[in-house]
């Protein structure tokens, strides 16, 4: 961690940034440290082309797919006190999509799909999952993602609030240092009683209508 910010950095390129449980247990220890050391924001992204794949399919096929490990992760990056960002530098696809659509602001480079093909593998979505994905594009979106195993292009996904902002690759990351930077100047204090006063106002707010 530098200057109040934590960068983690899914770092498994030759294998599309696949997961595995070790991977899962890794990231949530990192961000249950980055909390203890005090960070003012957080910024989740990988490397190469593919955000993360999702689960390793061998593993997957093992028991992966079932693991308590990805909703413990997920729960981690939503309750972190402090700014969570995706910087997502590619496809978000299968369990990959819970600690994204835990964080507080998605970013996206162009070339970017998302999709979760859990109703095709014959595997159940995360538990907190669902829940997320209908609050940010709506239940008959969710459902075309999770049901209809639909691959969701950035430039639609910004459409459906899926992400926030599509960046061009060279400027993902300096984007996401930006929207950070009033967090690492703030005492973090102040950013978590800003950040409580949204997820109060986002639990208070009457459900999206589908756009459909």
């Amino acid at each position: 961690m530098t200057q109040g910010l934590c960068l983690l950095t899914i770092d498994r390129p030759d294998k599309a940034n696949a997961l595995t449980e070790t991977m899962l247990a890794q990231l949530t220890l990192a961000l249950q440290q980055a909390v203890r050391d005090g960070a003012r924001a957080v910024i989740l992204t990988g490397t190469g082309r593919v955000f993360s794949a999702g689960a390793d399919m061998e593993q997957a096929r093992t028991g992966l797919a079932t693991s308590a490990e990805w909703e413990r992760l997920s729960g981690q990056v939503a309750a972190m006190p402090c700014l969570t960002i995706a910087a997502l530098n590619g496809t978000l696809a299968g369990g990959a999509f819970g600690m994204a659509l835990a964080c507080d602001i998605r970013l996206a480079v162009p070339h970017a799909v998302f999709f979760y093909p859990v109703m095709r593998l014959g595997f159940l979505p995360q538990p907190s999952d669902p829940g997320r994905l209908t609050a940010l594009v709506g239940p008959a979106r969710a459902r075309m993602i999770l049901m209809a195993g639909a691959r969701i292009a950035a430039p639609e996904a910004l459409a459906w609030g899926l992400v926030d902002r599509i960046c061009p690759p060279e400027d993902l990351m300096q984007t996401a240092r930006d929207l950070a930077a009033d967090c690492l100047g703030a005492d973090p204090a102040h950013g978590a009683a800003i950040k409580a006063l949204c997820d109060h106002a986002a639990g208070q707010a009457v459900p999206l209508r589908d756009g459909l």
